[in-house]
């Protein structure tokens, strides 16, 4: 049987969106780490792995895969138990919209090398980009709470009662928000899941300090 491998770092939200994942399906893996802020995700051995440079990818039944949401989709659909994804098409559409507001809408323009290069292409200071990133979690926070807190879909998790797609990507936004000072008080439906959340083994084992590259 070949080894799983995920190929990470720490604090990265994708590759902690994938552990989550792993660890709810119950699969072993091991990790391997590449330090953001240094650059080793584009050295030529991972470059050669992942040719965008970027993490997770995942080696896993032969094959190289990259993107934590489409990582995460392939482990849906050949390891479906415990199901991540609802059983009506409805109810999928729902989680997935939550999970893309999280992976799509927030993370790509609050992304490590999206605020290195504001601060490099602009001459931002630390307060700068800090703000920067507030701004666009406020722009999507706000619309996501109302869609938590006024649907009777969401119940101890994002979706129901148990953790879907949805909770996977809201606990890595939600605590990178904490590196950031971002205040949490108008969201108290999404701070509530959060800590539901994190009382599974699976979310707990999977934060950043608990990884072997935690600094």
């Amino acid at each position: 049987m070949s080894r799983t491998i995920l190929h990470g770092y720490f604090r990265s939200s994708a590759a902690f969106r994938t552990r989550i994942a792993l660890n709810l399906k119950g699969l072993s893996y091991e990790q391997q780490a590449y330090h953001l802020r240094k650059g080793e995700q584009r050295s030529p051995d991972f470059v050669k792995l992942n040719p965008q440079g970027l993490v997770p990818a995942l080696e896993i039944d032969g094959h190289v895969l990259t993107q934590s949401l489409a990582i995460i989709e392939y482990l849906e659909e050949t390891h479906p138990l415990p199901p991540l994804l609802p059983k009506d098409a409805a109810g999928r559409a729902r989680v997935r919209a939550l999970s893309y507001a999280h992976a799509i809408e927030i993370h790509p323009i609050n992304n490590l090398r999206v605020l290195q290069d504001i601060a490099s292409r602009f001459k931002a200071d630390e307060k700068a980009v800090a703000d920067w990133f507030r701004h666009w979690v406020k722009e999507t926070f706000g619309p996501i709470e109302a869609m938590l807190a006024h649907d009777k879909a969401t119940g101890i998790f994002s979706h129901g009662d148990q953790p879907t797609l949805a909770d996977v990507c809201l606990v890595p936004q939600v605590v990178n928000n904490a590196r950031f000072d971002v205040d949490m008080t108008p969201y108290p439906t999404i701070s509530r899941i959060h800590k539901a959340c994190l009382e599974l083994p699976a979310f707990a084992a999977a934060m950043p300090a608990m990884q072997p590259d935690a600094e």
